[in-house]
């Protein structure tokens, strides 16, 4: 599988392996494996009750350390509006919403990523933007 980034707008880590995030909890290498190469939608902040908060997609790629992601937004009002966001660095921040988790103490070895968002601040440090189509 090799994802072409110019195929998207954005990309960037979803989430790093061995960060501490802010809920307690570190990923750990290939907890979300089971999902190279799914789709996922992508969100503002989370909100998952409003429909018009799904501003596109996520294609994800696991990798040694992370899970990265190649974003692409839809043609919303809302996603137009956070794609220029993201072109003008105003928004660099991902964060994943998972569930199914497997834990060992604070160590997450497994676990479905359910979104990808775009918000002010992650949980993971990591989990940030490194590319951006022009």
């Amino acid at each position: 599988m090799g994802f072409n980034p110019s195929d998207y707008d954005f990309s960037g880590y979803a989430t790093m392996n061995d960060i501490l995030c802010t809920d307690g909890r570190v990923i750990k290498r290939d907890a979300f494996k089971a999902q190279n190469g799914s789709r996922i939608p992508l969100l503002w902040n989370h909100d998952h009750q409003n429909i018009d908060n799904v501003i596109g997609h996520a294609d994800l790629e696991n990798r040694a350390d992370g899970v990265y992601a190649y974003c692409k937004f839809n043609e919303t009002e809302n996603a137009k509006i956070a794609k220029e966001t993201v072109q003008h660095g105003d928004i660099t921040s991902l964060s994943i919403y998972a569930n199914k988790l497997k834990q060992i103490g604070h160590d997450v070895i497994h676990g479905v990523i359910r979104e990808l968002s775009l918000v002010h601040a992650g949980a993971n440090d990591g989990a940030q933007i490194d590319y951006v189509m022009c």
